[in-house]
């Protein structure tokens, strides 16, 4: 896990147990390819990681709001000459990715555009039906966020996982599993990474942002029948303090062995 805040990142090193670093997910079933979940400013320290090692790489989209691909820039894979990158993303019924990556990584926001890079960059949109890269099985379905977003199924080595990292199933109700968004990604996963932003105060004050509150989070867990419910996406102005606070509140609704709260550099085995 190299990063699980919401939208503002930390500068300089964080003093905070659940780190500062905003969405980057590495998935690690498969040694042959590294996969990572989204390009948080973790991506960066993910890159230090991988740097030189050779193998191909597959950054997997959730969106494209900035603080889940602003650590792209900063992603050392990206700078090796003849490296295979692979990025997906949600498709536009307005801009190709790469339309809507560059106006990131180009000037004046970015000083090296994308087709400058010494790797060998290709952009795919996320397709509708699931597919493979290396020992994993993917799958992706829009979910309820503002813009093009998907979420995201992942199954290897006889487990699954559900990333839904931005997401806000309530504003479309909860309507069963047929009927709510994110609930096919989710439905009896054993690890599901789950949108927990807001405490159930500040989520009335930003019904339709895009995030869940912690009791949101739960009961869509519940829903799906989830085995293990990891709290992700925290609201960069929580402290420590107060995702504890979160964190033994959804304890209170499910047992407290089925819920984590997911902070920067933690390992989860599945």
């Amino acid at each position: 896990m190299w990063g699980s805040r919401g939208s503002i990142a930390s500068v300089g090193p964080s003093t905070q147990r659940y780190g500062g670093n905003t969405a980057c997910v590495e998935i690690g079933a498969d040694h042959d390819e590294v996969v990572v979940l989204d390009a948080g400013t973790g991506l960066r320290e993910a890159g230090l990681v991988h740097a030189g090692d050779g193998r191909p790489v597959h950054v997997l989209l959730t969106h494209l709001h900035m603080d889940h691909i602003q650590g792209l820039g900063f992603f050392r894979p990206l700078f090796e000459p003849g490296r295979e990158v692979h990025i997906w993303g949600p498709p536009s019924t307005t801009l190709p990715l790469r339309a809507r990556l560059t106006r990131y990584l180009s000037p004046p926001l970015f000083p090296v555009r994308l087709t400058d890079l010494g790797s060998s960059v290709a952009l795919h949109d996320v397709p509708v039906d699931p597919w493979r890269i290396g020992g994993l099985t993917i799958s992706a379905a829009m979910v309820i966020h503002p813009g093009p977003t998907v979420g995201y199924r992942i199954a290897g080595d006889g487990a699954t996982a559900a990333y839904l990292p931005d997401h806000e199933p309530a504003l479309g109700g909860f309507g069963g599993l047929d009927w709510t968004s994110g609930s096919d990604l989710a439905r009896e996963v054993d690890l599901l990474l789950h949108d927990g932003q807001y405490s159930a105060a500040e989520y009335v004050q930003r019904v339709g942002w895009g995030h869940s509150s912690i009791e949101q989070a739960v009961s869509f867990a519940d829903l799906v029948e989830a085995r293990c419910l990891a709290l992700i996406h925290h609201e960069p102005e929580h402290s420590d303090d107060q995702i504890d606070h979160l964190l033994a509140l959804a304890r209170t609704m499910l047992p407290p062995e089925r819920v984590i709260a997911t902070f920067d550099g933690l390992t989860l085995d599945v």
